[in-house]
Parts: structure tokens; sequence; C-alpha cells
């Protein structure tokens, strides 16, 4: 693909939930998209639906896969000068039963995924002066259960803090989100089992809702965005208030109930 319309976005996680949400946003927008999973079937179902989009299947806990996704897209005349790392998985193990295999998965795909793409990604950031949105959680500024996805968000948000101030000087912002509860396909399986699981979330937010894709993908289009140009190194809470009540009971009942 030579040659395309506006930015070219990188979207990790993309083939489903807010990552799929994410890339149909940015497409709205005029840019290219480069939707990019571990499943490939999603990921060409997503684009498939999505003008200015290609399909990439990469794991990105892999160095050698993500090296070969930055070649391939070069060889296609995409050149990202935005990355959104968005792919995560979480683990529901109670922490004294814990894997070392899920620990380490839930960190890889997190944090170590992010540092692998943008890394590779740096020369064309720089090139372009360019962003980077990582996508972390409320988990990772309060307890809310869930130690191996909460330490890798956590990680996550110091990352971008951490590259915010080195690649200023190259004119590449960093920022986040924390999103809280989304409702996305993640939950139907849970829902199948207990209908009422998310309206009893729901009332534990400041703003009484769920949060849904829409929420996280047009907060990180702002930060991504020309409106945006003077924010860098920030961890933005998209959470219905969730962070501002503060409380450690209620972080709890979060949990108990999500």
């Amino acid at each position: 693909m030579a040659d395309p319309g506006g930015r070219v976005v990188l979207v990790t996680g993309a083939g489903s939930g807010i990552g799929a949400r994410l890339a149909g946003v940015f497409t709205s927008d005029g840019d290219t998209v480069v939707v990019a999973d571990q499943d490939l079937d999603a990921a060409t179902r997503t684009s498939a639906a999505l003008p200015r989009s290609v399909a990439c299947e990469v794991d990105v806990r892999e160095e050698d896969q993500v090296a070969a996704m930055v070649v391939d897209l070069h060889e296609r005349g995409l050149h990202p000068d935005l990355v959104v790392n968005n792919a995560a998985t979480c683990s529901d193990t109670p922490f004294e039963e814990l894997p070392l295999t899920e620990w380490r998965r839930d960190l890889d795909v997190s944090l170590t995924g992010a540092f692998l793409v943008s890394r590779a990604l740096f020369d064309d950031l720089r090139r372009e002066g360019g962003s980077v949105i990582n996508v972390a959680s409320v988990n990772a500024a309060r307890y809310f259960g869930n130690e191996a996805y909460s330490a890798a968000k956590a990680g996550l948000v110091s990352l971008t803090r951490s590259l915010a101030v080195r690649w200023a000087p190259h004119g590449i912002r960093v920022n986040a989100v924390l999103p809280g509860t989304i409702q996305t396909p993640i939950w139907d399986e849970r829902l199948r089992h207990d209908p009422g699981a998310l309206d009893r979330a729901a009332a534990m937010y400041p703003l009484g809702r769920i949060g849904v894709p829409d929420d996280i993908a047009h907060a990180v289009a702002f930060l991504a965005s020309d409106k945006a140009t003077w924010i860098t190194g920030v961890s933005l809470p998209v959470d219905g208030g969730l962070l501002a009540v503060g409380s450690t009971s209620f972080a709890r009942s979060i949990e108990e109930h999500v």
C-alpha cells in the first residue's frame, strides 16, 4: 500500500473489543490503520469492515515477530506515526494459586509487548514526530485484584512517563489512558452465567454506568490529535469517576461485584 492517506496508525490487540473500536475511530478520521492481533482471523474480520486498513498477525511478546511486522509494513509503504499499545491478557486466578506461566503472560503481553512494539517503531515515530498511547487500566492506580494484570498495567504507566521524557527531544509524545470496566465481548460468557453482573458493577461507578469501547476510543483519539500537542507523560483515567472515590473498601466492593 503506497502513499496512504492521513496518518498511519498501528493498534495492537485490534481484532476485537476496545482495539477494534479504536481502529474504527481512526479510519473514520481518515487515517490508515494497521489492525494487529495475535489472532489473524479476528484481525482480518476487523480490517474487512473498515476502509484504509490492513490486517497483521503478530504476537507482541515475540521480538522476532514484532521485527518481522515492521519489515512487512515498510515493504507495504506503511510507516506508523501513531502507535496504540492495546494488547493485553488478564488472569483471574487467585494470587495464592497463580501459576508463573499466567503471571508471565500478563506481563509479557501488556508490558513487554508495549516495549517491543514502541522500540521497534522508534525510527518511524521520530521521523514523523509521532505519538504513542498505551492502554493501561485503573488497576495501575488502585487495588482491584488481578495482581498479574495490575502489575503489568502499573509498569505500563511507568513506561509511559519514562518514554515521554526520553523521547520528547525527538518530538514524540507518549501518553496513556486508564479505563475502568468496559463492556466488551469478553463479558459475554460471564453474562450468560450471571446476567446482572454489569448492572451491579454499574451501581458502583459515580456516573452510574459501565464504560463502552467508544469511551476509550474517543479519549485515545483526543490524546493522538493536534488538540493535545502539549500533552505528554499523562495517564488519563477514563473511568466514570471511579478513581475519584478514593476508598479501598469501595475498590474491594468493585472487585467483588465484577
